[in-house]
């Protein structure tokens, strides 16, 4: 049973046009419409039956809109939090426009999709229940979120009109392990050829401390030295680390090779300290072993796929270092294989059949180090495949880090989903386009929307594409 709510009134600046439109609307649908301005402000937090937090803002001038908002990557051992917009700045901006706003935590925290999708299922269930049924539901994410989004969207698009994916693992559970292994191994391979260092199968979370600490200390030995510095700017290449990521580093010139190296560093030790490690073998340990493989793979052609393959080739010259060399060392390395079942879990549960069935938009930025942006073209390959490309949307942020979009540019993102549902078909999804309408929507925040076309993803995996599996 669900546990009471906790309910308070919130009071907003009265929008006289915004709520006579909505009665309007109301009374022309006839009686039994829901009467969306008529309620007052409500702020509202509760309990799922899983154990789940929900929490709903619902403004006085509802416009009829519900937005399900899915939150990113927590690890294990955070406090379980609902969450139902980005951030506070993103969130007045729609309140003030009337959406109502909602969203859970997860039952679990980790690689938790097979309790985010019902969860979020469910809060909606209860905004339902308690407000009537929205005029239009949308279901939009951040990061893991998006997984979690677009997951929605695939295998539930009855539950909603349209869906929204913010720097999302679009590219699915498969291919993200994938290829977070990838980075590790040539680390490991190049750095530390003879360590026993274990890089998957992990049996609990000591073992995998340990192993990110071994890698860890071997990096930052590595990066004292030139030689090392190519190894390393070689592996950041693979997972294609951009480089500028981060908004506090200084932005590079676009061949000053030494500092995208030393931006690509700080990124690798991020992902060493956590994803590859850490919460790989959180994850391992829902899909019952380890679910990822590089058997067959070719590393001299996905580097030369690489965004930053000419940084690559310019610091191996610098090291007096043989790339060939190197690239054959990767190529003959004793390969990692995936646990069947493993693949299966994480097939089954976290990797897309490219078949939507309502519009998706999906914006990212282009200096992701922690998913790189070239995830979404990896997403538009399902999407090709699955027959869905017509529906799909894609867009583009200049700017450095994981989900660092401006307020003014997630609501312009929303707003440009919001007109292909009521035109029927896509307008205003150029960048121009988009910066107007994040300008006009938010006018204190950046709107930095730029023509941009991602490199293929490195090791695409989906439903879609049955050869994937090997």
């Amino acid at each position: 049973m669900t546990s009471p709510a906790r309910t308070r009134a919130r009071t907003l600046r009265p929008r006289g046009t915004a709520a006579l439109a909505a009665l309007l609307l109301a009374a022309a649908a006839g009686a039994t419409a829901p009467a969306y301005a008529d309620a007052p402000a409500e702020h509202i937090e509760g309990t799922l039956p899983s154990g789940a937090k929900y929490v709903m803002d619902k403004p006085a001038d509802w416009n009829g809109t519900v937005l399900l908002f899915s939150h990113g990557y927590r690890p294990v051992g955070s406090p379980l939090a609902a969450q139902n917009a980005p951030d506070d700045a993103t969130k007045a901006l729609l309140l003030e426009k009337g959406y109502a706003l909602i969203g859970s935590s997860y039952a679990t925290n980790g690689w938790a999709v097979t309790d985010a999708v019902p969860d979020q299922l469910a809060t909606l269930d209860v905004f339902t229940e308690r407000s009537g049924e929205a005029r239009r539901t949308i279901a939009w994410g951040q990061s893991y979120g998006g997984l979690v989004t677009t997951a929605i969207a695939e295998r539930h698009p009855g539950r909603i009109d349209g869906s929204l994916a913010m720097c999302g693992l679009v590219h699915g559970g498969v291919a993200n392990w994938n290829n977070t292994l990838d980075p590790v191994f040539a680390l490991k391979t190049l750095l530390a050829p003879g360590s026993s260092v274990q890089l998957t199968g992990f049996a609990d979370q000591a073992s995998a401390a340990a192993a990110a600490g071994t890698m860890g200390k071997t990096v930052t030995d590595a990066q004292a030295t030139t030689e090392g510095r190519a190894r390393i700017a070689l592996a950041a290449a693979l997972h294609n680390i951009p480089g500028w990521n981060d908004a506090s580093q200084p932005q590079p010139a676009p061949d000053d090779w030494n500092a995208q190296q030393a931006n690509q560093y700080q990124a690798l030790q991020g992902m060493l300290s956590m994803p590859a490690f850490s919460w790989r073998q959180e994850a391992e340990s829902r899909a019952g072993g380890n679910m990822s493989w590089n058997t067959g793979v070719d590393y001299t052609k996905m580097l030369r796929q690489s965004s930053v393959y000419k940084e690559v080739t310019e610091l191996y010259k610098d090291a007096g270092l043989s790339l060939k060399k190197d690239l054959g060392a990767l190529n003959r390395a004793p390969r990692i294989s995936a646990d069947p079942g493993a693949v299966d879990w994480m097939s089954r549960t976290s990797s897309f059949t490219g078949r939507l069935h309502k519009p998706q938009l999906t914006i990212h930025t282009t200096g992701d180090a922690l998913v790189p942006v070239q995830v979404e073209s990896a997403y538009r390959r399902a999407a090709t495949a699955g027959g869905s490309a017509p529906l799909l949307r894609q867009a583009y942020v200049d700017n450095p880090g994981h989900c660092t979009f401006s307020p003014a540019e997630q609501t312009a993102a929303l707003h440009t989903l919001e007109k292909r549902l009521t035109a029927g078909h896509w307008k205003g999804t150029d960048p121009a386009s988009l910066n107007a309408t994040a300008a006009a929507a938010d006018p204190t925040t950046p709107a930095r929307y730029i023509p941009y076309r991602p490199a293929p993803y490195p090791r695409p995996y989906d439903l879609a594409h049955p050869a994937d599996r090997r």
